[in-house]
């Protein structure tokens, strides 16, 4: 049996996600679950992207996605499963898929089209359930749609290179759960376009010259605790997924604070790298 993961803007108050496990434990009881997060940002389809982009890498092949964000079906959002590294992607054909589709090429798409045999108002529940235990019992995503070619873009999430390759613009694409910003830059855009060249980071007010490799980086250990400085210390880096991350060292956005609010950084703010 495959796994079935859930990443949605649910939340844990209502009943939705519990529901939509319910759906899928009466149609196959003996289903794995996997919770990867109900904690998006509502209707936030590139916070959504961001994380299941850096999540799916770990699964098995064989691993069923069901995307529950902005999923309401109307004619400008139609519903699509995709098949990618050996792996299925049920969810809306809002964007939610074009950070991965941007380096990988899918296996296969479809527009799912099943919807005139199930009447709902609740469409993780109903369609997208339905299909990932389709999937699940060994079912071919041309049973349930029809193949399409092109998968809808989320539009300004491309950094842009200065025409005299001596700068980078980028935004900030997600803010984790420790207030640590994370840019749409990656580590191998900077090394091309910097070509080892010294540089200048500026967020706002906030700048850096230097990228550590991890986030004790920042501390000098070889200072004794007591007289050495650790609070506040603010750090960029080259996070787990590859991207240019702001942080500061051990924040907690509710105490000491965090890069997003101590920079003043939130959503799609620009972030810029000058090479000397």
């Amino acid at each position: 049996m495959p796994i079935l993961t859930l990443t949605t803007d649910f939340g844990l108050k209502d009943h939705f996600a519990g529901a939509v496990k319910g759906a899928i434990y009466s149609e196959m009881a003996d289903a794995r679950i996997v919770d990867i997060s109900h904690n998006v940002s509502p209707f936030h389809i590139t916070e959504a992207a961001y994380i299941i982009q850096n999540a799916y890498k770990n699964f098995p092949p064989g691993t069923i996605h069901i995307i529950g964000i902005d999923s309401e079906q109307n004619p400008e959002n139609k519903h699509i499963a995709v098949k990618l590294e050996g792996q299925y992607f049920i969810c809306a054909n809002n964007g939610i898929m074009s950070m991965i589709t941007k380096t990988i090429n899918p296996e296969e798409v479809v527009e799912i089209n099943i919807h005139d045999r199930i009447k709902t108002n609740f469409t993780e529940l109903d369609v997208f359930v339905q299909v990932a235990c389709h999937i699940a019992r060994g079912g071919t995503l041309g049973v349930i749609g029809k193949p399409i070619k092109e998968i809808k873009e989320i539009t300004g999430i491309m950094p842009v290179i200065n025409s005299d390759q001596k700068g980078i613009i980028g935004n900030v694409i997600y803010v984790d759960n420790y207030g640590n910003v994370i840019t749409n830059i990656t580590k191998r855009l900077f090394e091309d376009v910097g070509k080892g060249r010294k540089f200048t980071i500026q967020a706002r007010r906030a700048m850096f010259k230097k990228i550590h490799q991890h986030y004790s980086d920042a501390i000098n250990f070889e200072i004794e605790k007591s007289k050495r400085e650790e609070d506040g210390k603010k750090i960029a880096l080259f996070n787990s997924s590859g991207y240019l991350e702001l942080a500061i060292y051990k924040s907690n956005p509710s105490t000491v604070g965090s890069a997003s609010t101590l920079f003043g950084l939130d959503y799609r703010d620009a972030v810029s790298i000058t090479f000397e």
